[in-house]
């Protein structure tokens, strides 16, 4: 499997017609195949000047391979390509979402409810009483998404308005996977106090905020200030989204190669958002070794230069106080989580690692190592891609558990509900269907979404934080 796999990601479709006389299909899927692209639809649209003309659904890699198509094809001699259309950025036209009304208004009696006058007894209602704003509102199924575009997966910092395709995605998983409704909110600004001062000004309208690709280490604060303050769940799914499907994966992935948590030595490249979040639950799960690496190479207690998130979490890790850099500290590693870069580490790197190696390149879109080069060399094998087995998937996670903490009216989310998510995650999975090439579900598999709620709601009643039973 190439670094760049062909996908609809990357689709385009030719509308088209050709000479029967001069050319046929197989020569047009010729010159496509010959450039690495794949058709996988063909459909007849119309006939003009007695040519039948064709849409051709093709499948490329990246965006140059879809130019190099469209230019070979236009160069055949009988071929004559009409127009040619983006599929993602036609699925993207006018945004993914809308506002619709749960409500007909067709009398003068539906305007006098839904409006003015009785909508004022409603109001007051919930002056008189503040709770009933849950069930009276879109408060009780309604989300925040909330961004400043700094952090954007695999982009970096975009700004606001580039984020927003992303927001609107996320919040098209929330209302397919769990019927939450969610809205996407791109903050012009970078500045902790004014992020912090916003969405405290907006919090009245949700039931919960889910902090998407903001920076660290501005994202700790942000997350914890906006905790302190509301009586609504806060997450950053980056951090603990990323963390609940790691530790689901590390659950499944322990029983096949009959190790324990508290035993393992456990690698981390990438002490930001997700690597601390991903170190924090592993902790929570009895690992008693875990080592992070930065760009400087190992962290441990003492070690100059760090900010103080990092001086924070060498206190609580690598316990031996190993230094140097991610070659040298993998060694006799019995897990490594890559939550970094492309190409960091190497075959000889996972070589050395401890017997039944467990290796989560979680990168996007290239990992740390790619999963073909380990083959036989590591046990079991996970990624950020949906190409290869064993996805490491956010939508596993946030989808049941917003739909459980506001079924319940959480006041927050708690370590507890974290890692009830993450068991119910793994449990989706019956033991005897575990597979080194299965760990973790799918992202459509529609047992999870209930698995997770349900757990999350009674870690919440455990912990005390539900308001609702």
């Amino acid at each position: 499997m190439s670094r760049q796999t062909i996908s609809a990601a990357n689709s385009i479709t030719l509308r088209m017609s050709w000479d029967d006389n001069q050319c046929n299909l197989s020569e047009v899927s010729h010159v496509v195949e010959a450039l690495g692209a794949q058709i996988v639809g063909i459909d007849v649209s119309g006939v003009q000047d007695g040519r039948l003309l064709r849409d051709i659904t093709i499948f490329t890699s990246n965006p140059k391979q879809s130019q190099d198509v469209q230019e070979a094809l236009a160069a055949m001699p009988a071929v004559e390509v009409f127009h040619v259309s983006d599929r993602t950025f036609l699925m993207h036209l006018g945004g993914k979402l809308e506002m619709r009304s749960k409500v007909a208004l067709k009398t003068r009696d539906d305007l006098s409810m839904a409006y003015t006058p009785g909508v004022a007894r409603v109001c007051m209602a919930i002056h008189e009483d503040p709770s009933k704003v849950f069930n009276l509102t879109i408060k009780r199924n309604m989300v925040a998404v909330i961004t400043d575009g700094t952090a954007v997966l695999g982009l970096g910092d975009i700004g606001p308005e580039a984020s927003l395709p992303v927001m609107e995605g996320k919040a098209v998983l929330f209302k397919q996977f769990a019927g939450v409704d969610a809205f996407p909110i791109a903050l012009n600004t970078k500045d902790t106090d004014e992020i912090v001062d916003t969405v405290l000004r907006i919090a009245p309208v949700f039931g919960g905020i889910n902090l998407e690709d903001i920076s660290a280490p501005r994202c700790f604060e942000v997350e914890r200030r906006l905790q302190d303050a509301l009586d609504i769940p806060v997450f950053h799914d980056d951090q603990h989204g990323t963390a609940v499907v790691l530790a689901a994966a590390m659950i499944n992935a322990l029983k096949l190669v009959n190790k324990r948590f508290e035993d393992l030595k456990v690698v981390v490249l990438g002490v930001g958002a997700a690597g601390v979040a991903c170190s924090n639950i592993l902790l929570d799960l009895g690992v008693k070794n875990v080592i992070g690496c930065d760009r400087q190479g190992a962290l441990y207690d003492g070690r100059e230069g760090m900010n103080e998130v990092k001086v924070d979490y060498a206190k609580r890790t690598n316990p031996n106080k190993e230094q140097g850099d991610i070659h040298k500290v993998i060694k006799g590693a019995d897990v490594f989580i890559g939550l970094s870069g492309p190409d960091m580490m190497t075959v000889d790197d996972v070589k050395s690692m401890n017997q039944d190696a467990i290796v989560f390149a979680m990168s996007n879109p290239t990992p740390e190592i790619m999963p073909e080069e380990i083959q036989g060399i590591a046990k079991i094998i996970a990624t950020g891609r949906s190409d290869y087995p064993n996805q490491i998937n956010n939508v596993l996670c946030f989808p049941g558990l917003f739909r459980g903490a506001l079924d319940c009216m959480a006041k927050e989310v708690n370590e507890a509900m974290k890692l009830a998510a993450a068991y119910a995650i793994a449990g989706v999975i019956d033991d005897k269907n575990l597979h080194p090439d299965y760990i973790i579900p799918s992202v459509f598999d529609k047992a999870v979404v209930s698995a997770v709620s349900e757990a999350v709601i009674k870690a919440a009643h455990e912990t005390g934080v539900a308001r609702k039973g």
